[in-house]
Formats: C-alpha cells, structure tokens, sequence
C-alpha cells in the first residue's frame, strides 16, 4: 500500500514539473523581429500565400450594360442587337445583355423597371414608343444609372408632354437623323414618280420619334412639291414585314393600280412589294416593275431588293456605326472618362441605289450578314 502511495505521489512531482517547464519555455522565447519595408525575408521564411503582393496589377472592373431592344421581329433592331453583341466583344471591361420588347410597351417599360432591380452600370434603350418609355428612362436616371438612348432618342418632350426636342435630362443619345433618312427618298420621288399618281404609305410605330420624322420628311420634302399625288391608302404596319405585307394585299384588291409604295422603313417595304411579286399587274415576266418603292435603313434585305429592281431606293442607317458609337461611348462613361450627357452623336444617311447598291452587298458579305448564296 505505501509503494502505491510512493509511487503516486512521483507521478505528480513529475507532471508537475514537466508544466513548469512548458510555462517557462513560452515565457522566455524570444518573438520574431518584426519586418521593414526594407528588411529581406530569411531563405527558410515560408510566404503568407493568402496576401497579393503588393506589385500585383488590380483586376479590372467589369461592367455590367443591358441592351433593351425594341423588337427581335424588326429587322433593323435584330440587326442593331447583332452589332451591339459584335462590338461589345472588344470591351474586355463589358459584359452585354440584350434583351427585346417584342414591339410592346408594358413588355419594354418591364424590362426597363428589371434593369434598375438588377443594378446594371449602364442601360442603351431603344425605344418602341418614346412618349411610353420616357418614364421609366426617369426612373433609370432617378436610379442613378447613366441612360443611352438609341434609334430613336428619347427627348424632353417625350417626358413631360412639351414640345421641347432637346436630349431627354440626364441621358446621351447615339442615333440618326430621320428627317433626313426620309429626305433621301422624298426628294428622289419628286423627279419619278408619274404626274397624278396613287401612291400608299406604310408607317412606323404611333409615337416613335422616327416614325413621325420619317412621315414628317414626306409631307415637307415629296407631298407638298407634288399635290397632284394622290394618297391612296395610309396605315401603320409598326415596321413589321407581315403586317404591311397584309396592308398591301387588301389595298391591291380595290382594283386601283398602286404607283408607288412610300415606307418608312425597309422592312415594310419588303412586305409590301412581297405582296405584289408574282402579280404581273406590278411584276411583268422580264422582271420589270411597274411601280416604284421607297424605304429607309438599308438593311441588307433592302439591298437585295434594289439588287431585283424591286425596291428603287433606301437610306442606310448602319447598325454597325450605331453600335460601335454606343460601346465606345458607354466605355468612356463607365470609365469616368466623360457624363452620359456629353454623348451626343449621330450617323450619316448615305442613298442606296441601283447604281451603288453592289458596294453596299459586299459590305453585308465582309460582316457576314449576307453570303454568296444570298445572291444566287
């Protein structure tokens, strides 16, 4: 019984010791020297790999920009959308979303409301009804995020009812002149277009800013050279294709010979005269037309209808320029290189016609809008 009692109270001792040592240990080691900027790390120091070294470049920021279009249907705005896609790609800073309204305003002032809940950098609108998405542009700027507004811009009037066509507050816009894209074929029409002719126009959109321009450019600039023309038909075909195709066909059945299809954008045009190309009252077996047809943006559907001698003549709005200007611009203001109201900028509104329409087709072909197949 004593050995167990010796032995226990060893035991003890022994732990007892061994933790005053540890104490001891702890309490006398030295810490290491703290390092200076000017200090050099031991060859055995291990790195901290958690920490950036400090000449590491930043990463750059990437952007976050929606592109709201007004309608994949039209084909002016898908191919606005397919340049703003291909541009957009030489911003490694940029990451682009797109998205349509599908030609309808709930659908746009929508998407517009989804941009400022998903807190992009930058929103470019393209907008179906000016007057309908001036709004919810407010509220974007309200928001504080910088607006492009593009084909058309968005004015002040647009906003609060006046006649003021200033830049809408607080917004830049990248767009073209629709006056002078209409003047293009107005002024040409003057010159052909037979004495006490029947003509019908196709409109855009009510309230679009082009639309109305672009209708405004032919009252000043063919109708009122011209009172002896006679407007047969009028009606809004919203720059749809099928729906001006529909217009056409019933217009033709009232028996009365239609001279010239007056559009205010490409595809209608094409919609139109589809209606009429295998009527020989319109189309004669050789090819030959008897009417004329005037449209504005010189897509390249417009191109290969004056290539036919379907359409006589367009004005380019080239979406390639349109959006090259926005990414460049959207950039610089992401940047803070330039305020989103010093975007200002527009493009030209060259003719396309029979006798230079081949420059504009091989244009098409580099871009790869069209292919050598398409001219077959």
């Amino acid at each position: 019984m004593k050995i167990k009692k010796f032995l226990a109270l060893g035991l003890a001792l022994l732990m007892l010791f061994s933790l005053a040592a540890c104490n001891s240990t702890e309490k006398t080691a030295e810490p290491a020297p703290a390092a200076t900027p000017d200090s050099t790390p031991a060859p055995d120091a291990t790195p901290d790999t958690d920490a950036a070294p400090d000449s590491a470049p930043a990463a750059e920021e990437t952007y976050q920009v929606c592109f709201v279009a007004r309608a994949s249907a039209d084909t002016f705005a898908a191919w606005l959308t397919s340049e703003m896609q291909k541009n957009a790609a030489a911003y490694d800073e940029i990451e682009l979303t797109c998205v349509s309204g599908e030609a309808d305003d709930n659908t746009e002032n929508g998407l517009l409301e989804d941009c400022i809940t998903k807190g992009y950098d930058l929103v470019i609108v393209q907008s179906n009804n000016n007057a309908a998405q001036a709004p919810y542009v407010q509220q974007l700027v309200d928001a504080g995020i910088p607006v492009i507004t593009t084909n058309p811009t968005t004015h002040q009037g647009d906003l609060d009812g006046s006649d003021d066509t200033s830049v809408m507050a607080g917004t830049g816009t990248v767009d073209a002149d629709p006056v002078e894209q209409a003047a293009v074929g107005a002024r040409r029409a003057v010159e052909e277009v037979p004495e006490n002719a029947n003509v019908v126009v196709l409109r855009g959109p009510s309230g679009n800013y082009h639309a109305e321009k672009r209708r405004e450019a032919w009252d000043t600039y063919f109708f009122a050279e011209r009172p002896d023309v006679n407007i047969l038909y009028e009606d809004y075909a919203n720059w749809n294709n099928d729906e001006a195709m529909a217009l056409m066909e019933t217009w033709v059945q009232s028996g009365t010979h239609i001279d010239a299809i007056i559009s205010m954008n490409d595809n209608m045009a094409a919609g139109a005269i589809e209606a009429v190309r295998n009527d020989t009252d319109y189309v004669a077996a050789d090819g030959t037309t008897s009417f004329f047809a005037y449209g504005v943006d010189g897509t390249a559907q417009g191109c290969l209808l004056i290539r036919e001698g379907l359409l006589t003549c367009t004005a380019l709005q080239a979406a390639s320029d349109i959006a090259k200007m926005n990414m460049d611009y959207a950039a610089k203001v992401l940047k803070g290189e330039i305020a989103i109201t010093d975007v200002n900028d527009y493009v030209d509104a060259p003719e396309i016609n029979a006798e230079n329409v081949d420059q504009y087709i091989q244009m098409y072909i580099e871009n790869g809008e069209l292919t050598e197949a398409d001219l077959q």
